[in-house]
């Protein structure tokens, strides 16, 4: 039965987070913001709800495991699996001041919790300082964004009404929870049936399942040729995934660090982001062979998990 709450929660987190990005785009086209802060804000934080709701879930559960290795996991899934589809899909690149800044920002919040792993403990301290750190981060973003006026948004979202935006919020955000529930609590039970750590099942099966909306979401801006969209997606959920999920998850539970996350998953994570940054930041741009080779490494970082 465990299983079936696996499965069943992954849908419910998949459906949940399709809905809820199309709400909350549809919202944000009518306030007049720009693409790039849409793709940042909206579509990137909005697709890491079912990391957050996971997470949060788990440090309930008391598998703090499972909360540190979802994050984890899904900033390594989101570039090395999302990203390098994407690539093969169709060559990405972003040459915006918001996606420079953003990137920099991305690669110093993924520096700061490599070092957060070698205390031992993230806890209620470091926790009031990522959520600090994300509001101030959310301020300038959207104060600097504005400035440049408002993007293109997909015609179908962009003359829903109200009453569907309303739907598809309160819908999506319902889906998440169930599905954030199922997922954590079937994964646990599964964990223990296998012999193998709450921290590999949230390197593995969380993290990828919480990653379905930023997959699904990048494909489709990839197969669009819209490069901003797929490579901000992805940008604001790692952002997010460590300021805002961790530190949220630190306020409730501190949570103990495992010594995989020191000795392989930190490096790991640290290492992917850094390449993604130098590549796009040199203007480089990640082509179908980038894409290809991005995905093999993530290959050979899920062999490391047997």
């Amino acid at each position: 039965m465990e299983y079936v709450f696996v499965a069943t929660g992954l849908v419910c987190l998949f459906l949940g987070g399709d809905w809820l990005v199309k709400g909350a785009i549809a919202l944000s086209a009518k306030l007049g913001l720009p693409t790039f802060l849409i793709s940042l804000t909206v579509v990137g934080f909005g697709t890491s709800m079912p990391e957050l709701l996971v997470s949060v879930r788990a440090a309930f559960a008391n598998a703090p495991g499972i909360a540190l290795g979802n994050v984890v996991g899904s900033n390594i899934a989101n570039i090395l699996l999302i990203i390098g589809l994407a690539a093969v899909i169709a060559p990405m690149s972003s040459t915006s001041r918001s996606s420079k800044r953003d990137l920099v920002v991305m690669l110093a919040a993924t520096a700061m919790l490599a070092m957060m792993l070698y205390v031992g403990t993230i806890g209620f301290g470091f926790g009031i300082v990522m959520v600090v750190l994300l509001a101030l981060y959310l301020a300038f973003a959207y104060v600097q964004d504005c400035a440049i006026g408002a993007g293109e948004i997909e015609e179908g979202l962009a003359h829903i009404t109200p009453v569907r935006v309303g739907l598809l919020l309160v819908s999506g955000m319902g889906l998440l929870a169930i599905g954030a529930d199922l997922l954590v609590r079937g994964a646990t039970v599964v964990a223990a049936d296998l012999g193998v750590s709450n921290a590999i099942i949230g390197l593995t099966v969380v993290a990828v399942g919480t990653s379905l909306p930023e997959l699904a979401t990048s494909i489709a801006a990839a197969l669009k040729r819209q490069s901003d969209i797929a490579i901000g997606n992805v940008i604001g959920s790692n952002i997010f995934n460590i300021l805002g999920i961790l530190g949220l998850t630190a306020l409730i539970s501190p949570i103990p660090v495992a010594e995989r996350f020191i000795v392989i998953d930190g490096w790991t994570m640290l290492a992917t982001t850094a390449i993604l940054v130098a590549l796009l930041l040199l203007g480089r741009g990640i082509g179908r062979i980038m894409g290809a080779l991005f995905l093999v490494l993530y290959a050979g970082y899920m062999i490391t998990m047997a």
